[in-house]
């Protein structure tokens, strides 16, 4: 679920570039996808500064995974050969297109395309919008939960199936079965 898609991207960003890593032109990157072991595989990407619509591919030539820092992916890009060549892409994202992304099992779903999507009551009254997912942990009690924008303010609805009944991110909709005082534990 950690892929970060810019706003109206064809790309997902999967890793941004962190410090030069040695002295041939490697660099140290932050890992933001699920399944860093793809970046392993990758022969090139493209690089995006976080401004404006275009990213321009480069030539991976090698990457390795450091469990350093706190695990790290350590990228040799093409035309990358000095300190000073590693600098200039320090703040760069690495992305691949959206197209690329890796499948999901089943009832497991991307943030990028859970927010935005409209949420409504079985009887179709409308509840909010999904502004952002929240993780909380690991296990039952590490149900993600969605943050959505309702009329009522803030409201945080855990993404369960017992809840979210049913999620259709194509159509951007996602039907709910609210407990039983749940706005009222989130306005508390």
């Amino acid at each position: 679920m950690a892929e970060r898609e810019p706003p109206a991207a064809a790309n997902v960003t999967i890793a941004r570039i962190l410090r030069p890593h040695g002295r041939r032109g490697e660099v140290a990157a932050e890992i933001l996808t699920d399944f860093p072991e793809r970046l392993t595989k990758l022969k090139s990407a493209q690089l995006w500064n976080g401004q404006g619509a275009s990213a321009r591919r480069v030539a991976i030539r090698s990457c390795w995974l450091s469990q350093s820092r706190g695990g790290q992916a350590i990228f040799h890009f093409e035309n990358s050969d000095s300190i000073s060549d590693a600098e200039k892409l320090v703040g760069l994202e690495v992305q691949v297109p959206l197209a690329e992304r890796m499948p999901l099992p089943p009832e497991s779903y991307y943030v990028t395309d859970l927010i935005g999507c409209e949420v409504f009551e079985e009887n179709g009254a409308p509840v909010g919008r999904v502004r952002d997912v929240q993780f909380t942990g690991e296990g039952v009690a590490g149900t993600p939960l969605l943050v959505l924008d309702s009329a009522r303010g803030e409201l945080l609805v855990p993404l369960a199936q017992e809840i979210c009944v049913r999620v259709d991110t194509a159509a951007r909709r996602i039907e709910v079965a609210l407990p039983e005082g749940l706005r009222d534990l989130n306005s508390a």
